[in-house]
């Protein structure tokens, strides 16, 4: 419940402060006087945006500061997820700077609107004539309608498990696109691949192919030069290791005499090692020597198919076509891996469907079980509030998608009269009939769940005489567990509360200010007074005021 309310610098207020009490407190006040004024306050601690024009006096910021007791709201759970202390008497206070920016808190630690929008919801509920309009909205409805199936639990589940079906559907759809699109391209795919795979590339191989087919290609001409050099080196009186050797003996004679001959000799040596050396390998290299057509051709084929790769592929190297071939092959094992993930995934989805069918008929079933109770005490309370031919039908319709709240779609009708055709509310209902229905459902929900503190802003609109008592009653009945503030213009609700505050307009020096005060008894009778004679009080109005006071 809220304890108190502190607004600075707001609107037509410069200063108030104002206590509130549990139970049913009532607000009244001329047309103009400020009423308004205390909600826009409230809206502002309760997260809604605010501008300059909040502002009293432009160049000081304007506070509102709200304190509320929570002890039992079940909130510690919310102030730890959100990093927040918890205070078993919690005060929200929200700044708006003259500069425009505006801050918010909770228990002194800064929070943003979102954070101060989502605990509102678990303190007050303000009820105006446009949210009175709300009723018409399906989800509304069914909120109405789980709250007394008890439902509340299993949707949560419900929506757990949606989430994730979501989140999983979401992935499964991505993959099909994804494999629909690869699957255009993997019959070329898996040729290029298979194309490249055929050949057996090596990395360096297009290097040893073309040295071997210069060799193959050219094998008389080699063989030849190879030949002729082999004559020339060893020919028995002129060829050049016959030469080398009478030069190592001529050499060898004077090497003794000078370091210089010796290193001459050393080194003539040296170079008849290495001719002979050479000569081998000439031998040797004009033996492996063969004139090999077939290879020839086939070494051909090979490059030629290098070639053609490289071409095809508009690349220069053997390696580049390896990389190409490892990227094919990366895509065709993806598209496998797509596949896999498919089935895991469709088999996950098939799960979670089935979980959602099973949550959501429970949730028909209890929706079923709270439809006739809900439309029995709607009537009933609507039969006391002048109402005694209303007629609620409320059939849920299966539905194959999953909705936020399950499976089902909801006709909600309405009918006042006897001889009259059900209609939807917003069509056939009035703005006094409406009214009645919201008080009458904010009643039911009273006894089966934990709502935060309501404020009905006029509700009363196109009611009066004992339908109004009957309202004040019901809201009197309310307060017992819940406290409840009624904006009120009817004396028969006014006189119903615990604490009465009066709304008023004092002008000082030209200036104009609201005000909020909390009235004493003999204030009380008197503004019941008014609010059924006018400003002139008379004595038969002071007389019934205090007739509805008792």
């Amino acid at each position: 419940m809220i304890t108190s309310l502190s607004i600075k610098n707001y609107a037509l207020i410069e200063k108030l402060t104002i206590d509130f009490s549990k139970g049913f407190s009532i607000i009244t006040g001329e047309t103009g006087a400020g009423k308004s004024i205390i909600l826009g306050a409230l809206g502002l601690v309760l997260g809604k945006r605010a501008d300059l024009t909040s502002l009293k006096n432009k160049e000081e910021k304007c506070v509102i500061e709200a304190q509320f007791e929570i002890s039992k709201y079940n909130l510690k759970e919310f102030f730890e997820a959100n990093d927040l202390d918890y205070e078993d008497e919690t005060i929200i206070r929200r700044e708006i700077l003259p500069s425009g920016k505006s801050r918010a808190f909770i228990n002194d630690s800064p929070v943003n609107l979102q954070e101060l929008q989502d605990l509102s919801l678990f303190l007050i509920d303000i009820h105006s004539q446009q949210q009175t309009q709300e009723l018409s909205d399906q989800d509304v409805q069914f909120k109405i309608i789980d709250a007394i199936a008890q439902n509340i639990a299993t949707i949560d589940s419900y929506q757990k498990v949606l989430k994730l079906y979501k989140s999983d559907k979401s992935k499964l759809n991505a993959l099909l696109k994804k494999q629909s699109d690869a699957g255009k391209e993997q019959e070329y795919n898996t040729f290029l691949l298979n194309e490249l795979v055929a050949v057996k590339l090596k990395s360096g191989e297009q290097e040893e192919l073309e040295a071997d087919f210069e060799k193959l290609n050219n094998v008389e001409i080699i063989k030849e030069s190879i030949d002729k050099s082999i004559v020339i080196g060893n020919e028995e009186q002129f060829g050049v290791f016959h030469n080398l050797n009478e030069i190592k003996t001529s050499l060898q004679k004077i090497a003794a005499f000078s370091s210089e001959y010796q290193s001459l000799f050393e080194r003539i040596t040296s170079v008849s090692i290495e001719f002979d050396d050479i000569s081998k390998e000439l031998q040797n290299a004009s033996e492996k020597l063969l004139n090999d057509p077939e290879k020839l051709e086939l070494t051909n084929q090979k490059l030629q198919l290098i070639y053609n790769l490289q071409k095809k592929h508009q690349v220069t190297t053997v390696d580049e076509l390896l990389q190409i071939q490892a990227n094919l092959e990366n895509s065709v094992l993806e598209l496998g891996n797509i596949e896999e993930e498919i089935t895991l995934l469709s088999k996950l989805n098939e799960q979670k469907t089935l979980e959602l069918d099973t949550l959501s008929a429970k949730i028909n079933q209890n929706r079923q079980e709270a439809i006739p109770v809900l439309s029995s005490r709607l009537i009933s309370i609507l039969e006391t509030l002048g109402m005694p031919n209303v007629r609620f039908k409320m059939e849920l319709l299966p539905s194959e998608t999953y909705f936020q709240n399950g499976k089902d779609e909801l006709q909600f009708l309405f009918s006042a009269n006897k001889g009259t055709d059900f209609g939807l509310l917003k069509k056939v209902a009035s703005g006094g009939e409406m009214s009645r229905i919201m008080l009458a459902v904010k009643a039911i929900l009273a006894q089966y769940s934990k709502l935060p503190t309501l404020i009905f802003d006029e509700i009363d609109t196109g009611v009066s005489g004992e339908i109004a008592i009957r309202m004040g009653e019901i809201m009197k009945e309310m307060s017992a567990k819940m406290q409840i503030f009624a904006i009120t213009h009817l004396p028969q609700i006014a006189a119903k509360g615990d604490s009465h505050f009066k709304v008023f307009k004092s002008t000082t020096n030209d200036d104009t200010q609201s005000e909020l005060k909390l009235l004493s008894q003999e204030e009380r009778v008197i503004e019941i007074a008014q609010m059924l004679s006018g400003a002139v009080v008379s004595d038969s109005a002071l007389n019934h005021a205090k007739a509805l006071l008792n």
